[in-house]
């Protein structure tokens, strides 16, 4: 009965804003014109009439996002794995990723067009440099936050570093290795459709840069609809892995 009832008023909520943006209520409310805010009438619509093509761009900016949410998470933990083992060099290596991170998107992706031409290459190193920082930055502290009678336990039995590492330091840093994937799976969209304003011929921002350039609107919201669902399923991905990969943690208990 909880369940049905934590589903049915997110639901029942929806249902409703969807209805008095139907009837054009928040058009009256914040004087804005059909045109500049089309109805969720036409938008379904759009889609409809435009599925083969709006599915292709999904797969295609659903790639970039993916392959470079991957590599970026592998690159940041790998950076963390070696701060934690070499403390003394490898620490700087999350400062410059920190650096790095604090870069617009709108100034890197010119630069990785530059660099990896017209292609999937491109979008996906734009993601891969916004997905480092929080990896790095969430597995170092999974890595080095531990109970300290965890440690001593470990000590006591005359553990090593390597066992220490395996047995204590990564499983408590799975938590926080999932946390860095939740954050990254909305980073990596924004990063691959931001990146695809620049120079690309196909994906959602692709789509979406020129639809509204010819007041396409309702292709426009189109293509955010359809980012949302795939932000929404990659999340969903992450979480279904975490349910498996972090049983024995307290958050799986509630």
């Amino acid at each position: 009965m909880r369940k049905v009832t934590t589903i049915f008023w997110p639901v029942l909520a929806g249902i409703v804003f969807l209805l008095l943006w139907q009837l054009q209520v928040f058009h009256f409310l914040l004087h804005i014109q059909i045109r500049q805010l089309p109805l969720p009438s036409a938008m379904i619509e759009t889609l409809i009439d435009n599925w083969q093509t709006l599915l292709l761009y999904s797969m295609y900016t659903l790639a970039e996002a993916t392959l470079g949410m991957l590599i970026g998470s592998a690159i940041g933990f790998l950076l963390a794995v070696i701060a934690t083992v070499f403390p003394k060099w490898g620490y700087g290596g999350l400062i410059f990723v920190t650096a790095l991170n604090a870069v617009p998107i709108i100034a890197l992706a010119p630069i990785m067009n530059l660099w990896f031409g017209d292609g999937l290459g491109s979008r996906a190193a734009v993601v891969t440099i916004t997905t480092m920082a929080a990896m790095a930055l969430n597995a170092y502290r999974g890595l080095n936050d531990l109970k300290p009678y965890a440690l001593d336990l470990m000590k006591s039995y005359a553990a090593n570093e390597s066992v220490v590492f395996r047995c204590l330091r990564l499983p408590n840093c799975l938590p926080n290795v999932i946390t860095a994937l939740k954050i990254n799976t909305t980073a990596s969209m924004i990063g691959a459709i931001v990146s695809e304003f620049f120079y690309s011929s196909r994906g959602l921002g692709y789509m979406l840069s020129n639809s509204v350039k010819i007041a396409k609107m309702s292709m426009g919201w189109a293509c955010i609809i359809l980012s949302a669902i795939l932000g929404i399923l990659l999340y969903s991905i992450v979480r279904l892995i975490e349910k498996h990969a972090i049983k024995w943690h307290v958050s799986q208990r509630i």
